[in-house]
């Protein structure tokens, strides 16, 4: 299901992840052969499963792919779009937008990591491994 969720254009809104993890119970209650009239928690079938949030390994997926990004030359052509932005177009009304960059900035902030961290792999990926229970 997140396939391709580390680089989505835009980050995903609260709805798309409430579908996400909607669809991600239905599947492991049917792995489970527990149907909802069972009333059986989503926490005891996570627990039963040993799998994380999908919600955290959406986060995971997106820091990865930054340290990926972090990690290559500053000519990389993947900086060109990512990194570099047009700070003298006019913006429309109303909030704007939330970008790539920003929803790993808030990662980052969450996480309580450093954008310095992702240039040592090693440290990186220990530092967004998301446990499993």
């Amino acid at each position: 299901m997140l396939y391709g969720a580390e680089c989505w254009p835009r980050p995903t809104k609260r709805r798309h992840i409430q579908q996400l993890s909607v669809a991600e119970m239905r599947m492991l209650r049917w792995i489970c052969g527990h149907t909802r009239m069972d009333r059986v928690r989503n926490d005891e079938i996570r627990d039963r499963l040993g799998l994380a949030p999908i919600e955290e390994k959406l986060v995971q997926h997106r820091l990865r792919w930054f340290g990926h990004v972090q990690r290559r030359p500053p000519e990389a052509p993947v900086h060109s779009g990512i990194m570099r932005r047009n700070n003298d177009a006019k913006r429309g009304r109303g909030r704007p937008k939330l970008t790539w960059e920003n929803a790993v900035k808030r990662d980052l902030k969450d996480w309580n990591i450093t954008r310095e961290l992702a240039l040592d792999r090693a440290a990186w990926k220990a530092a967004i491994h998301v446990p499993e229970p």
